[in-house]
């Protein structure tokens, strides 16, 4: 039995590494209820999905999603403590917190950028993932793992993508990013830097540098002129000593 699910979750797993770009370590988004079952479960989730998955994982939640099992009080105390164990990634509700299910949908927008799967026992969270193509869904049925297969959204979507007719979002980010590379199109980060950096600039201390030299090589020659007329007054003074000594003589 357990051979079957590693044969299902590989064959899962090439279908999004093939057309969505997934890859390890596989990013696996955890809601409150996917801790709670795995608590009653007892599922060691650090050692079991590696082994799943064959491969590098790392348990991810969100602030969220905490804030969430906080608020529910003792009876989700296990699953908060499982959560906390996870690493915390960066939501837009930092201000405003709001539900673990509509958190991790956000997470997860957009095509998927950063190839989260979203681990949940939320019925009505699944529903809406398997709505956007390329999302990984992962639960738990009678204390064991399971990755579910690709959602007939994902699946039409990949065969309209292998007619032609549309561009996944793997293909686009690295097109553009081989755009980036050869120069075809500019980073607007960069640009904003650059900016940025006119903005700030001041004056050239080199400048003012320069036109304390030119100030002094003014003063150069009249320097110059006074020592001369130095020297020559001193070597008129012997000569007139000379004669007198003549006359006297």
């Amino acid at each position: 039995m357990k051979i079957t699910r590693q044969k299902h979750a590989k064959k899962h797993l090439g279908f999004f590494r093939n057309n969505f770009g997934v890859r390890e370590p596989y990013q696996i988004l955890l809601d409150g209820t996917f801790c709670q079952a795995a608590l009653r479960g007892r599922i060691q989730l650090r050692d079991q999905l590696p082994r799943y998955l064959m491969g590098e994982t790392q348990l991810c939640t969100t602030r969220c999603v905490l804030k969430e099992l906080e608020t529910l009080g003792k009876e989700l105390y296990g699953a908060k403590l499982i959560a906390q164990k996870c690493q915390v990634r960066n939501c837009p509700h930092f201000k405003s917190p709001v539900s673990g299910s509509e958190c991790l949908l956000s997470m997860v927008d957009e095509g998927n950028p950063h190839h989260y799967f979203v681990a949940t026992q939320d019925q009505n969270l699944s529903v809406k993932v398997k709505r956007t193509p390329g999302i990984p869904l992962m639960f738990i049925i009678q204390n064991t793992i399971v990755l579910d297969k690709p959602s007939p959204r994902t699946v039409a979507f990949v065969k309209a993508v292998e007619a032609g007719q549309l561009v996944s979002v793997h293909e686009k980010q690295s097109i553009k990013q081989l755009k980036e590379e050869q120069g075809l199109v500019r980073n607007p980060d960069l640009r904003r830097r650059r900016r940025k950096k006119k903005k700030v600039g001041g004056p050239n201390p080199l400048s003012c540098l320069k036109k304390k030299k030119k100030a002094q090589d003014t003063k150069s020659p009249a320097s110059e002129k006074k020592r001369k007329r130095k020297r020559i007054r001193n070597r008129s003074t012997p000569k007139v000593s000379s004669e007198q000594q003549g006359a006297e003589g």
